[in-house]
């Protein structure tokens, strides 16, 4: 178990604290809205979960904070720079902000080590040789360097989803998103992707998660923000979230997770 410590987000005082700042964010499909005036600061270094029913708007909003998607009013400023669609320089931006997917999205066609280097080598980051070898150290982080010359088919699922934290971590990211990361996968894979994800925050990762997996949100999360119906909800610690929910819908939400 990792050690009680006191949420980052509490001392996130000052403008080079922040990490994210979302301001009043609204997002719409046509005449749905999705996302409905969100505002959340996550200070370097914390590790904040993001759960709720399916549809509530979880992984729209976290695909905005990098503009996968983008937001129709309010903003998202990351490390200072707000992100929107049609600004300069977005895709270098890209770069401080990993992002790890459901479905693992890796090239097919190349190895693990290729799909490890392959943005580093694109950018102009790093020479080959280099990106070889920071490749192999975050294959080492995520436990599977021996892996390092297969390819994507011959990996279990949990193992292709460390592959892709540790394409993402190649890029030397500030912020880590994560998108359901263990909902593809078999339940015996999954404890082998949140013992990674563990591990990250414990090294002091800047982490953004969308998940059900209540027992690593108890353990990791400085943070728990409930969102339904596109809105933030409750946000609160994880003790105080898990004993005493204050929303009638986080409760119910609760009471129906934890008992399955």
């Amino acid at each position: 178990m990792t050690q009680p410590r006191e949420p980052a987000g509490l001392q996130a005082n000052t403008p080079e604290s922040i990490a994210v700042a979302i301001e009043g964010v609204s997002k719409w499909y046509g005449e749905f809205q999705v996302l409905r005036d969100i505002n959340l600061n996550v200070a370097f270094g914390e590790r904040i979960v993001v759960c709720g029913p399916s549809g509530s708007g979880k992984s729209t909003l976290i695909r905005c904070i990098n503009q996968l998607e983008t937001h129709q009013e309010g903003r998202i400023v990351v490390d200072g720079v707000e992100m929107h669609a049609k600004m300069k320089g977005l895709s270098h931006m890209r770069r401080d902000v990993g992002m790890v997917f459901q479905h693992f999205n890796l090239f097919p066609h190349l190895s693990v080590i290729d799909n490890c280097t392959l943005a580093l080598i694109r950018t102009g980051r790093a020479s080959r040789a280099e990106a070889k070898a920071i490749a192999m150290e975050n294959l080492n982080r995520v436990r599977i360097p021996d892996q390092a010359k297969k390819y994507p088919a011959q990996l279990s699922g949990g193992q292709q989803q460390r592959v892709a934290i540790a394409r993402a971590l190649c890029m030397k990211p500030k912020i880590m998103l994560f998108d359901e990361p263990t909902s593809a996968l078999d339940p015996e894979m999954i404890k082998e992707v949140l013992d990674v994800m563990t591990g990250l925050a414990n090294d002091g990762m800047t982490m953004i998660c969308v998940t059900h997996e209540m027992g690593f949100a108890r353990e990791v999360a400085d943070r728990i923000v409930f969102m339904d119906g596109g809105e933030v909800i409750e946000c609160a610690p994880p003790d105080t979230f898990f004993r005493n929910p204050t929303h009638i819908r986080a409760k119910k939400f609760l009471s129906q997770l934890l008992h399955k």
